[in-house]
């Protein structure tokens, strides 16, 4: 029975022990306040993503989640006894430290900033800097990341993005497609213009507004340059380029339009010798022949 009685004081001693108390409560208030901020996280960006778009409902729930999470932690220390004064002063220290030591960090945090509140694209859109296209998957603090169409994924700093030269490919409804196409001299123009209008109207992904349109380019070296310049939605862009080249060449086909390609004629002055032929016989034999 003494030992009995002995353990259950040393529990009751436990129990009573106001540092457990206090971590207990601390544990208790960081689980409660982690999950709390994951609901207000997730809310707060699906109120911002159905009025605004995905980019305000990234921002929002992240500024919800970290915004609820810091003042659990804060309140996590007040159980803990912890001075909150020395702590601030302490993270203030520390972050005129970390921002003289990383000046490249503080400068993409800047330009995140003006990315964000710029607005030149936001996370859906499809973009072209430099030789890198693809899908805006999100723009953070230090960065923007993308994902190219095929599947890769790309970190661009932002300071670099706010420096160069950024194309918004889907920025707009609508898009329009120019096609360079070139016909031979021996062809009629109008019949042409003709035939691509027709071309265009039974298209389906062709939009009827702003009409087609057709840009006499130039004379080159063995054809007649032309533009044929067609509109669709942004959605049905790569559909439009693929099915529309494929119609002209079928419908220049059946129509006997013919897409020269360059040619060359080889002159070697007036008392040249003919080039000699070469004929080879079935049997493996070759005789030589000239032929003017």
């Amino acid at each position: 029975m003494s030992e009995w009685s002995s353990w259950i004081d040393s529990l009751r001693a436990l129990i009573t022990d106001e540092r457990l108390v206090m971590a207990l409560r601390a544990a208790a208030v960081l689980v409660i306040g982690l999950a709390l901020a994951t609901i207000v996280g997730r809310r707060l960006g699906a109120v911002a993503e159905h009025r605004l778009d995905r980019q305000a409902g990234m921002i929002a729930k992240r500024a919800g989640f970290y915004g609820t999470a810091t003042l659990t932690v804060l309140w996590v220390m007040g159980e803990l006894n912890f001075s909150l004064s020395v702590i601030l002063g302490t993270a203030g220290v520390l972050s005129v430290a970390i921002g003289f030591a990383s000046q490249t960090s503080a400068s993409n945090l800047i330009s995140g900033l003006f990315l964000i509140g710029e607005r030149a694209f936001v996370v859906g859109d499809v973009i072209k800097i430099g030789d890198t296209s693809g899908e805006v998957l999100s723009i953070d603090w230090l960065s923007v990341k993308l994902r190219t169409f095929d599947n890769l994924f790309v970190r661009l700093p932002n300071e670099t993005m706010l420096k160069a030269q950024v194309t918004n490919l889907t920025r707009f409804p609508i898009r329009r497609l120019d096609l360079q196409l070139g016909v031979a001299y021996k062809e009629q123009i109008e019949a042409v213009r003709s035939l691509l209008l027709e071309i265009a109207d039974k298209n389906p992904l062709c939009l009827e507004e702003p009409p087609p349109l057709i840009i006499f380019q130039g004379f080159g070296d063995s054809a007649v340059n032309l533009q044929f310049s067609v509109w669709s939605t942004k959605e049905n862009f790569l559909r439009l380029r693929n099915t529309i080249t494929e119609e002209i060449k079928t419908r220049f086909d059946a129509a006997g339009v013919e897409i020269p390609f360059p040619h060359r004629s080889l002159y070697a002055g007036s008392v040249t010798e003919p080039f000699p032929i070469r004929i080879v016989a079935e049997g493996g034999a070759a005789s030589g022949q000239r032929r003017d």
